[in-house]
């Protein structure tokens, strides 16, 4: 038998089982799940990227295994009761090693039907702890922690991994921003003041210290001026002086201080 005949009738002979075959591809970032109709239902088995021969009785389901982003605008309340309109958006992906069990209890929907929902339940809940002033300014990143940590343990064992949770935009009633504003500009203008005050006491401090120090100095310098200590460093001044070259005149026996009087002449005439 040729080699030509031969090929011939494996290509009849296989004709049946290629015709009953198809060759789905997975796409790239995308992982696959396969159900077999006549075999057992869904296959635990995870299909990698790339083209896949199966029969086409058998069905492949795709699963994006990439960070996904889904936008949400929230209609919440403040812990006094003001109704503010949040825009968040929370980051999520499947997990792959858990996509049977994502397939058969949720399925490709998982987002739409678990996701979304926990993230406006929680962050609700979150949002209604935190007055208005502190959802629009000042808390923003704490609100989205606790609503983030709150998010992960809703869907803790539900298969999906979620990365972020942010508060992209507060939108509040212009009364109440306005309200809000002069509010945070009164806290900024009592804080400078505040700053100022302790700033006048520290220097205040430091001149009281300054101060004592200069009075204990000229304590201890005033006992031991004494008259013998004064009438010796007059003597010492007056003896450097007249071993001076410059011409002068040194009168001993001043009566009032008991120092010298010392005269040093200069254009014909004396100057004390």
């Amino acid at each position: 038998m040729t080699r030509a005949l031969v090929t011939a009738y494996l290509l009849v002979v296989a004709a049946p089982f290629i015709s009953a075959c198809r060759c789905p591809v997975v796409d790239s970032g995308h992982r696959g799940i396969v159900f077999e109709t006549l075999s057992g239902g869904t296959s635990r088995k995870v299909l990698g990227e790339g083209m896949h021969v199966m029969p086409f009785w058998n069905a492949l389901i795709a699963y994006d295994l990439r960070v996904h982003e889904m936008k949400e605008q929230l209609s919440v309340l403040s812990s006094n009761g003001l109704a503010i309109r949040v825009d968040a958006s929370v980051r999520y992906r499947p997990k792959a090693e858990e996509m049977y069990e994502l397939q058969t209890q949720i399925g490709p929907n998982y987002a739409e039907i678990m996701v979304a929902p926990v993230v406006r339940s929680e962050a609700r809940k979150v949002f209604g702890r935190y007055a208005p002033e502190e959802i629009y300014s000042t808390k923003r990143e704490e609100i989205e922690k606790q609503i983030y940590d709150e998010v992960l343990r809703a869907l803790e064992g539900k298969h999906v991994v979620v990365e972020a949770v942010l508060v992209r935009d507060v939108e509040l009633p212009d009364a109440i921003k306005t309200a809000i504003a002069d509010k945070l500009a009164e806290e900024q203008r009592a804080q400078k003041m505040r700053f100022t005050l302790d700033r006048e006491r520290q220097e205040a401090q430091r001149k009281q210290i300054e101060a004592e120090g200069i009075n204990k100095y000229q304590a201890i310098v005033r006992q031991g001026l004494t008259a013998e200590y004064l009438q010796y460093k007059g003597i010492e001044a007056t003896q450097k002086l007249a071993e001076s070259p410059n011409a002068k005149i040194v009168v001993l026996g001043n009566p009032k201080s008991g120092l010298p009087l010392i005269f040093q002449p200069e254009a014909g005439r004396g100057s004390k």
